[in-house]
Parts: structure tokens; C-alpha cells; sequence
């Protein structure tokens, strides 16, 4: 388990070879430190004025300080670990004081927000502001409170109650640890993370940080790949490798881990009479930017870090971008929908993070169709976005109910399914599902095979390029690939169509 009360800035790896030129970077959103330490003084010096003492404070000038004081108490509360003694201490240590109204506001904080929750600091400022017992003791202390100007202790890490098994993550508390240990400055560390998406207003691709490319799906609908560019694509490397491989998603996850491929997606599913297969639309750009803070707040970083690292996985696609000519979607049916959701921050397809962080968004999805699953004695398993469950004769009779309470927790979840793929086979048909037969055993489809095995005959006899017609790939890597997955599920057919791969003349 990471330890919360050590600042271990410079432990691990570092991301070196980013370019010695630094970006320049936008003033990021500021700290409620940073606001109130500029803004601050002015409002005490029109508090002690002449005027000011001799006619009374105005309103205005009154919210403005108890705003700023209720901003500075909550990053003491979100900053120290989530217990009132350490909470009490490290505000008495704000002020200067030791209030006796400070003890009771701390238990009515951590009573309202509950013990297993990490709250944005901005929420508790918020309940700050709407406590009364708090409007009463500014009312009658706000002329001796004298906040200390200076840096509060750095935040600690704390996981989420409840949240998957214990982890051992890199303890990163403040952005320069964070930019240090990704080899950056802490400007380009903002430019990168673009919490702000300035580049995304900009029709200027040099700018931008990924590459974009549209693929045609059926049913009027296409794919947009977003690749980002090397700089990022290395950051986003040693976020997955020193922090979200380290965090387990639910054991019904099984693409995108290591141990896990179509395989054990499949074989729970094997001479099942009856099998419902599901699939869950735009899966991976329907996870938003909150959605990804959330999984880093969970897994224990602080506000701050935790916005800077999902501002690095997440992405804004340019308008232009939508607007391209090769973008099937322009003008279909789903156009719109589709348009709110890659125009808005969201989890991009084709970064190496977003296969792992879409795991861990659909933990409590998993979680309860597990549930759901075991109490109908159905078999669950999920192979990104394609859901599957089978049973005995009673859930072939079951099915079409049992889809709609899928359905139901999807939406409650953050997910939609695709009813257009809904599918619901049975033992008397051939059961396939991805690529892959599972009537009585795991086999590859026949037509797949025959179609393979031509295909390396007409090499061996003709050449490859004869075969290649058009292929704009390594040819060569894909006809490997492919022999590797028909291996994978079926032994002997693989060594078949192995030895005839040997005999092409490359």
C-alpha cells in the first residue's frame, strides 16, 4: 500500500529524452491558495479603513472574506488525512487560533460527506459556506482570524473505501513531483494535461496532441481513432505502466490483461445451451473526464494530481476535425449524438491508457452484472465492450427480461447498449461469439479457417504479393497474427496452417 505520510517525490523511474525546449504553457486553474494569497490583502485593507471601521464593513467586502476563508479551511480538509483530529490540527494551524468552533464544523463536515468519500475541495467550501455555525463564528471572530500566508502541508495519499484490492502506486502528492517523475516541467506538464482544452480551439494540428483518423462501422455509424502524438504517448506509457497496471479491475474483465485474451472471454460459455451476447455503444469515448478523475482520486491522489493525470489521459476532439470530409458520421443519423460526445472531454480510443482506465470505469458495472449474473445462475464474462452470459434451458426462457435489467444497469452505470447487436443464440445453432465457436468446444469457424488456409496456399504457389492485393500493412505480421489467434483457440489447426506459412517463399 503507498504510504500517505511520506512525500516521495523522487522514487522510481523518471521519463527522460522529452526535448530540452520548454512548451510554453497557459496559467492552469489556479489553487484556492493561490487566488486568496493575491486577493486577500486588498479586501483587509478595506476592512481596516477609516470609513470601514467608522460606518461598517460593506456586505460585498464581508462575502468576499468569509468566501476566501471557507475556500482556505477546505483545502485543509482535503489536503490532510480524513480524520477530525488531523483536520482540527491542520486548521488551528491556518489560523493561528484554536477556536472553539472549529472542532464542532469539522465533525458536521465529516459527518455530511460520510467517511468512504474523497469530496472535491470546492464541494467543501461549499458545505462550509452553508453551515451555520460557521456564518455565526465569522460574525463574531472575523476581526482577530488571521489566515497564515503560507503552504499548507502537502496532501496525502488516500484510496478510496471499497475500492478494488490494495495497490502499491507511486505516492505523487504535488504537480512538481508529478512533472518530475514524467520528466517535464511543471509548464509543460499544464500544456499536456490541457485541462482547459485550448488546443482543441485551435485549427492548427501541429498543436494539437493526437492524430485523428475515421473508420466506417455498419449501421451509419464510424470510429474515431485518436493517437496521440510521441511526447504524450510516452507519458501516457508510464502512467499505465507504474499506476493503472498496478490496480486490478473486476475478475469478469478480460480484455486488455495480462493473463486474460478471447480465450478465457470464451470458455466459461462452452456447451451452454442458451447464450445472450450484448454490446455497449461508443464504450470507449462515453467515459468523460469526471469519470476518469474519479478512478485517480479513487486509487488515492490528490485533487490536484488527479486532475492534472486524467487531464493527460482524456481528450477534446477540434471541431475541424468533426467537420473533415472523410467523417462518415457528418451527416448520419447519429451524427448528433455522436458530435456532443467527442466535442466534450472524453477517454480516446487509440491511447495506450484508455484500454486499462476503461477497465477499471466498468468495475462497478462488472461488479453488479456479476451479481445479477450469479442470482439468475448465469455465467458472466466481458471482453471490452461485448457482454456475455449463458445459461440453461430456464434463461433461454428467461433472456429477453434478463436483457432489459442489463440494459437498465448499463444506463444507471454511464453506458448505453447497442440493441442493434443484441443477440440471443442457442445450443441448436452455432453459438459464436467473437470469432470464436463455443457449441462443445472452442473451435475456429470453418469459413475462417478454409479462408486462411487458401490464402497461404495461393502464397506458397504464387507468391505473396500476388495475395497482398492492396494490403497496405506488413503483410507478412498479419497473416502471423492471424495464425497465432487460430492457435490460440484451436492447436492443432494452428501447427496446420504454421507449416504451411514455413513453405512461402518471402
Amino acid at each position: 500500500m503507498c504510504d500517505g505520510g511520506v512525500l516521495q517525490a523522487g522514487v522510481g523511474p523518471a521519463l527522460t529524452g522529452f526535448g530540452a525546449a520548454p512548451l510554453r504553457g497557459y496559467p492552469g486553474d489556479a489553487s484556492y491558495w493561490d487566488v486568496t494569497a493575491r486577493e486577500w490583502p486588498h479586501a483587509s485593507r478595506r476592512v481596516n479603513s477609516r470609513r470601514t471601521r467608522r460606518v461598517g464593513a460593506p456586505r460585498r467586502v464581508q462575502f468576499f472574506k468569509i468566501r476566501h476563508l471557507a475556500d482556505l479551511i477546505a483545502e485543509r480538509f482535503t489536503a490532510s488525512d480524513w480524520t477530525e483530529p488531523r483536520i482540527v490540527e491542520s486548521v488551528v494551524h491556518l489560523l493561528g487560533k484554536r477556536y472553539r468552533w472549529i472542532r464542532p464544523l469539522v465533525g458536521r463536515i465529516l459527518k455530511r460527506f460520510g467517511a468512504d468519500r474523497r469530496p472535491r475541495t470546492r464541494a467543501v467550501a461549499q458545505a462550509i459556506l452553508d453551515d451555520p455555525g460557521f456564518d455565526r463564528a465569522f460574525d463574531r471572530y472575523r476581526e482577530t482570524i488571521r489566515p497564515r500566508f503560507e503552504p499548507a502541508t502537502p496532501p496525502v495519499m488516500r484510496p478510496a473505501i471499497g475500492f478494488p484490492a490494495a495497490f502499491q502506486v507511486p505516492a505523487i502528492v504535488v504537480p512538481s513531483a508529478l512533472a518530475d517523475r514524467l520528466g517535464l516541467t511543471e509548464n509543460e506538464l499544464e500544456w499536456f494535461a490541457d485541462l482547459r482544452a485550448s488546443t482543441s480551439l485551435s485549427s492548427q494540428s501541429k498543436i494539437h496532441h493526437y492524430r485523428y483518423r475515421w473508420m466506417s462501422k455498419r449501421f451509419d455509424s464510424a470510429r474515431l481513432i485518436e493517437a496521440p502524438k510521441y511526447r504524450l504517448k510516452r507519458i501516457q506509457r508510464f502512467i499505465l505502466e507504474e499506476i493503472l497496471n498496478r490496480v486490478h479491475p473486476h475478475d469478469a474483465a478480460h480484455a486488455y490483461r495480462s493473463g486474460r485474451s478471447i480465450r478465457t472471454f470464451v470458455e466459461p460459455h462452452v456447451g451452454a445451451e442458451a447464450l445472450l451476447k450484448m454490446d455497449l455503444r461508443n464504450f470507449f469515448p462515453s467515459i468523460r473526464y469526471a469519470a476518469i478523475f474519479a478512478i485517480f482520486s479513487s486509487i488515492g491522489y490528490p485533487e490536484r494530481i488527479a486532475r492534472s493525470l486524467a487531464g493527460l489521459c482524456s481528450n477534446v476532439v477540434p471541431k475541424d476535425v468533426w467537420n473533415d470530409p472523410s467523417n462518415p458520421m457528418r451527416h448520419s443519423s447519429v451524427g448528433e449524438s455522436a458530435f456532443r460526445i467527442y466535442t466534450q472531454s472524453h477517454l480516446p480510443q487509440g491511447a495506450p491508457t484508455s484500454p486499462a482506465l476503461a477497465n477499471l470505469r466498468a468495475y462497478r458495472l462488472d461488479l453488479r452484472l456479476s451479481a445479477l449474473a450469479k442470482s439468475a445462475g448465469v455465467q458472466y464474462t466481458r471482453y471490452a465492450d461485448d457482454l456475455a452470459f449463458s445459461g440453461n434451458g430456464s434463461f433461454k426462457r428467461s433472456a429477453r427480461g434478463f436483457s432489459a435489467h442489463v440494459a437498465a444497469i448499463a444506463i444507471e452505470e454511464g453506458f448505453s447498449v447497442n440493441h442493434h447487436k443484441t443477440r440471443l443464440m442457442l445450443k441448436s445453432e452455432r453459438i459464436r461469439i467473437a470469432g470464436v465457436v463455443v457449441n462443445e468446444k472452442l473451435n475456429v469457424p470453418r469459413d475462417d479457417f478454409d479462408r486462411l488456409k487458401a490464402t497461404l496456399y495461393n502464397c506458397v504457389r504464387r507468391g505473396p504479393e500476388a495475395e497482398r492485393r492492396g494490403f497496405a500493412g506488413d503483410f507478412r505480421s498479419s497473416l502471423q497474427g492471424r495464425i497465432a489467434h487460430v492457435a490460440s483457440i484451436h492447436p492443432d489447426r494452428g501447427e496446420k496452417l504454421k507449416s504451411i506459412f514455413d513453405q512461402i517463399p518471402w
